[in-house]
């Protein structure tokens, strides 16, 4: 689910101090485009959308839902956004940023 490795190495990058701040900022978008998905669902904006989530998802190492969201976008952008059913990327980044989140707690990784 979780691309550890991915996480260890962006903590290293920015530091421990601004990974936290990093970690922080990334989920607020998300979680913004997560709302906006699940409140205003428009699959014209499908695309869009899942690749900016695919994107964060890889910077963070939220490896299963990169993955989701890159099978969606791939579906919007072949025409076919009406059959996204858009509930299961968002189940998989609410496992995905709980775990992240517990990791941030112990600073172990589950």
């Amino acid at each position: 689910m979780m691309d550890w490795d991915r996480i260890e190495e962006l903590r290293s990058e920015v530091g421990q101090e601004d990974f936290l701040e990093v970690v922080e900022l990334f989920l607020a978008e998300v979680d913004e485009v997560v709302e906006r998905l699940t409140a205003n669902a428009n699959p014209e904006n499908y695309e869009a959308e899942f690749h900016f989530l695919k994107g964060s998802a890889l910077n963070l190492g939220l490896a299963e839902f990169a993955r989701a969201c890159s099978e969606a976008e791939k579906l919007a952008a072949s025409g076919k956004a009406e059959t996204i059913c858009v509930a299961d990327p968002i189940l998989i980044y609410a496992d995905s940023k709980s775990a992240l989140l517990g990791f941030l707690e112990t600073g172990a990784a589950a």
